[in-house]
């Protein structure tokens, strides 16, 4: 894992990380470009513009022609990284994401900055919560939700590896740096902390809030399994459906509307499979304006909430 400049103590900015290893996959083949939409500056490319001008194309603030465009560079050979916040490029250009990258399997790398309610104070119209339900039933298009600096470079160099159209999710919120025991491999969950109990399965800025939840419920004398599901389409059904039986309940964690996003996918699973006790964390639908850390923890994504729901679920467990 590289060192980072932290954004305070011990806490990192994904764009930073994500900005890096795109700059160093350009420098080691020409065919990777990025498409932007007058969002260098949020998307951390001051420096991939300076060093590689030519190939990085800013359309202005025209998401549509920006996923258009993408789709147009890789039928043409490239490996195009859009790169623009979350809420815009999945709302304005869904249609072009369905029909120019995922049905057309066009080689494009979706990037949404800022993700989730990264811009609380700005409102609704710029939080992304509803995006992974949008995306994630698109066939073909590879969903990845990186959790720290370390996993969100590992998402953006296999992402270029493979010649499948991915959306990687990439936060603003400060996360720390965690210890991953396995390599990423994309549809591959990560075990990160085993338990007999229950299982918290998180994605992004909710997988270390998951493993302090853990923490505080091994106190407890509760057994607690964190799953990171990092790549939410394809999804890695064997580790929930063997979470549902070792455990025999199971909270989701995740910073998305409870409908339709990892919840939803985990819930989808486990109904077919090995159905148990559940709880969905996330968003119950539009939120007001204000931080990020207030939305996330008026909505109880916090440890302390995480903590909360296992314990809800683990007594409703069928004895």
């Amino acid at each position: 894992m590289s060192a980072q400049a932290p954004s305070s103590p011990g806490l990192f900015d994904c764009r930073d990380a994500y900005s890096r290893a795109l700059e160093a996959l350009a420098a080691a083949d020409d065919r990777i470009v990025a498409v932007v939409n007058d969002s260098v500056g949020s998307s951390k490319l001051g420096k991939f513009r300076d060093r590689f001008p030519e190939r990085l194309i800013n359309v202005g603030i025209a998401e549509q022609n920006m996923v258009g465009v993408a789709a147009g560079l890789a039928n043409g050979g490239k490996i195009p990284f859009v790169s623009g916040a979350a809420c815009f490029l999945t709302a304005r250009a869904l249609e072009q994401i369905k029909a120019d990258v995922a049905y057309s399997s066009a080689n494009v790398k979706l990037c949404g900055i800022s993700s989730g309610v990264a811009y609380g104070e700005l409102g609704a119209t710029h939080h992304s919560i509803e995006d992974l339900a949008w995306l994630r039933p698109m066939r073909g298009l590879t969903v990845i939700v990186p959790s720290d600096p370390w996993e969100t470079a590992e998402a953006v160099k296999a992402a270029a590896a493979s010649d499948q159209p991915t959306f990687i999710r990439i936060s603003r919120m400060p996360v720390p740096e965690l210890t991953h025991a396995a390599p990423f491999q994309i549809g591959k969950a990560e075990v990160m902390r085993e338990g007999r109990d229950v299982a918290i399965i998180a994605v992004g800025t909710l997988v270390c809030r998951a493993l302090a939840a853990a923490e505080q419920l091994a106190a407890e004398g509760v057994s607690a399994r964190v799953i990171n599901m990092a790549t939410i389409a394809p999804l890695d059904e064997a580790a929930i459906v063997a979470a549902a039986a070792d455990c025999g309940a199971i909270v989701t964690a995740e910073e998305h509307v409870v409908r339709g996003g990892l919840g939803g996918a985990v819930a989808e699973v486990t109904a077919l499979n090995q159905p148990v006790p559940m709880r969905i964390l996330g968003f119950d639908g539009f939120q007001p304006t204000g931080s990020a850390e207030w939305l996330m923890e008026r909505a109880g994504l916090t440890a302390k909430g995480v903590a909360a729901a296992a314990r809800d679920v683990v007594a409703k467990k069928i004895p």
